[in-house]
């Protein structure tokens, strides 16, 4: 096949680079979980969370939401521009050219959707957290934290695996032909 025609799949990635990702969105979240937990999120005040009756502005500053804001911007922008994404630059020009060439590439869209779906947790826990919802924010960010280690220890991505069943039920995409 050219290299200029037009194929129904998109090209392969390296699947060592989302692994790599996956190592450093880990090292982000838990850094998010402990401040989230250190901070509003969990504050007390006679017995009762104190959340709910915190300023806006206040939850808003709390350093567990912001560095889980700057991880919830990263996997929105892996999803607007996965090239230019910071840590796939930096596996692509800093990693990959210390490695031998993968033996085999994959289908970028799974792990493209495992990165939609880490946005959709980490968003709905900072929403929550902003709505005064007492510990949503650190346990949005240990539901991701979770996806994430599994992905960069052993390489089980969820999100991927999820792509995979929404495909086979026919919700999402359209399966390869001579797939089932």
């Amino acid at each position: 096949m050219s290299s200029t025609a037009p194929t129904s799949t998109p090209r392969g990635i390296d699947p060592r680079g989302p692994r790599f990702a996956a190592w450093i969105t880990s090292a982000l979240l838990v850094v998010g979980i402990v401040l989230a937990l250190t901070g509003v999120a969990t504050r007390t005040d006679a017995g009762r969370f104190a959340l709910p009756s915190t300023p806006l502005l206040e939850r808003a500053l709390d350093p567990g939401f912001l560095v889980l804001l700057v991880v919830a911007l990263l996997f929105a922008w892996s999803l607007v521009s996965p090239r230019t994404q910071p840590w796939s630059a930096l596996f692509r020009t800093a990693v990959a050219p210390r490695l031998a060439p993968p033996t085999e590439l994959e289908d970028p869209r799974p792990p493209r959707f495992a990165q939609l779906v880490g946005l959709l947790v980490v968003g709905v826990g900072l929403l929550l957290h902003l709505l005064g919802v007492p510990l949503a924010l650190p346990i949005a960010a240990g539901a991701a934290f979770a996806a994430a280690f599994l992905n960069a220890s052993i390489g089980f991505c969820l999100g991927c695996e999820l792509y995979l069943l929404l495909v086979r039920a026919g919700l999402l995409g359209r399966a390869r032909p001579g797939t089932a």
